[in-house]
């Protein structure tokens, strides 16, 4: 299966620096050079906050070795602002900018405000614009119930737009595993039980494996696997972990 696991930015905590062999061997790589050395993907969350210039996507992505790849969450005047609604100008301008990425663009992810409720005429129209301009990966991580319906899982499907999984789950429990269009998987782990705070222990990471490939080995699809609990470091060493555990029953 293509795998990418990797973390929500690219920062390398000083506590796990002897995990990724750049940090070691040079001090003149950069974070994202020294996060390339031992992971293969990176969510871009700073995207979110502002735009950046082109320049510095294409810099990102001449940063890195060939088969890298970047997931990147799209800017929040689209998902919280304007809330999916007459998001046109500001998402051609957003998926202009990122395709200076070019092959190493990975899904584009749309998070989603937790209040905010599924609106079919709202969601046909958002989605029908997202693949007017779009044609490569989406991922969608909803965190309202009415998002988790079967009529809103059609609709997903329809538009070949992946539910994002997420530990821990928002909105209903069906959001902690993946749904939506099934020829992508994805999973957003922030940390249980403080969001973005706590540590995965060895034996939750060996569970989050066995449920990782057994979604990919039943459907054959790209696996996404992020790591948000970044506020104490602690995404770094787990995605590095859960890399080895996962390619090394790959290999086997």
């Amino acid at each position: 299966m293509p795998l990418v696991v990797g973390t929500a930015g690219w920062t390398v905590p000083r506590q796990h620096v002897g995990l990724f062999p750049g940090s070691v061997e040079s001090a003149t790589l950069s974070h994202l050079e020294r996060y390339a050395t031992r992971l293969r993907g990176v969510e871009i969350n700073s995207s979110f906050h502002l735009p950046h210039r082109r320049t510095t996507w294409e810099r990102w992505a001449k940063s890195t070795p060939e088969g890298f790849r970047f997931a990147v969450k799209a800017p929040k005047a689209v998902t919280h602002e304007s809330k999916l609604e007459n998001v046109g100008t500001a998402l051609q301008e957003f998926l202009d900018a990122v395709q200076a990425l070019g092959k190493k663009l990975g899904p584009i992810l749309f998070q989603l405000p937790p209040k905010l409720e599924y609106d079919a005429g709202a969601a046909q129209e958002f989605f029908s614009t997202v693949r007017e301009l779009h044609q490569g990966g989406v991922v969608l991580e909803p965190r309202h119930a009415s998002w988790f319906s079967i009529p809103a899982e059609q609709l997903l499907r329809s538009f070949e737009v992946a539910r994002a999984a997420a530990d821990p789950p928002k909105g209903s429990q069906s959001a902690s595993e993946p749904g939506g269009w099934r020829g992508r998987s994805y999973w957003r782990l922030h940390g249980t039980p403080r969001t973005y705070y706590s540590d995965y222990e060895d034996d939750q990471l060996q569970s989050f494996a066995k449920r990782i490939r057994e979604d990919a080995c039943l459907l054959e699809n790209e696996t996404w696997v992020i790591f948000d609990n970044t506020a104490l470091g602690h995404a770094a060493a787990n995605a590095v972990r859960l890399d080895e555990v996962l390619r090394g029953e790959l290999s086997n």
